[in-house]
């Protein structure tokens, strides 16, 4: 007899039916396709101390009028604290840099340097950076590809790591109906890229289509979308119940808005129970953390 997680499989996203290759997601789209523009993306990290402290640790990239930059955020459940930085080669100083601060009697230290960042379309730069964080001398997070760097492993070598992940991902975009970003669901899974995409049902027709694809092999589409306006779906990637949940109402009915929202969000251990063999779901319940992708997307006017 066919168990339930195999008729899920025959769904899933696998790496085979991947078309993409290369670093940049873009190599998937085709010519007449233009994506929106990437506005600002925010990751939430979580971290967890040997002496079991946790920290949420907030980073913003976003561009604005002199270029991109970011900010940083701290938080617990009794108080928050943050600083702001711009990335912009007229401003040397706030290109690199290292910040100190008291949070809940730990002390927190931030490191970064973006003079040699490299971006592609969006505000989070893509190599040639990084940002460090250490809470009470334990590595919490660590950002960038500059780890061989002699500096930088100074600042990481010889000390502990706190256990940190991403929680969440927000990215903003503004535009077409068409939207490109590339997202890890888990840490030991792959990067996949996706494909949100609005269009006419036919050439000429007035039905629009919401259509969302995985490594280019469409796994949800949405029919008479200004009826269906609002829903969720689950799909299977990387041995992982993901439900995807979209809400486009504003496209179609409050038109000066123009926004819409997607979320993806995997499913914690409980609610994944039945993937998991009985003897070790426990542990696998304690190992697995939550992870949402929330896309808010403001479509230009048709």
């Amino acid at each position: 007899m066919r168990t339930i997680a195999s008729c899920y499989s025959e769904h899933a996203i696998k790496l085979s039916d991947s078309y993409c290759s290369g670093p940049s997601n873009r190599a998937c789209l085709s010519p007449s396709l233009i994506p929106s523009i990437q506005k600002a993306v925010t990751c939430i990290y979580k971290a967890r101390l040997s002496d079991q402290k946790q920290f949420l640790i907030t980073l913003n990239w976003c561009n604005n009028l002199v270029g991109q930059g970011f900010s940083i955020n701290f938080s617990n459940d009794l108080s928050s604290s943050s600083f702001k930085s711009n990335a912009v080669s007229q401003q040397f100083r706030n290109n690199r840099g290292t910040r100190t601060f008291e949070l809940c009697d730990s002390r927190i230290e931030v490191f970064w340097d973006l003079s040699r960042a490299q971006y592609d379309s969006g505000p989070e730069p893509i190599n040639g950076f990084y940002v460090i964080v250490l809470a009470d001398s334990e590595l919490s997070l660590l950002l960038g590809d500059m780890e061989e760097e002699p500096h930088v492993r100074k600042l990481i070598n010889g000390i502990p790591v706190a256990k940190f992940c991403l929680v969440s991902r927000s990215e903003h975009f503004s535009g077409n109906a068409v939207y490109l970003t590339r997202v890890q669901f888990c840490d030991t899974g792959t990067a996949h890229d996706i494909l949100i995409k609005c269009s006419a049902e036919d050439e000429g027709s007035r039905n629009p289509v919401l259509s969302v694809s995985v490594d280019n092999k469409k796994v949800i589409q949405v029919k008479r979308l200004r009826w269906n306006f609002r829903g969720n779906q689950t799909i299977f990637v990387d041995g992982l119940l993901v439900d995807m949940m979209w809400d486009v109402h504003d496209w179609f009915f409050n038109p000066s808005s123009g926004s819409a929202v997607f979320m993806f969000r995997t499913r914690s251990g409980l609610d994944s129970r039945l993937w998991l063999e009985e003897k070790n779901l426990k542990n696998k319940e304690q190992e697995k953390v939550e992870f949402s992708l929330l896309i808010c997307a403001c479509k230009n006017p048709d």
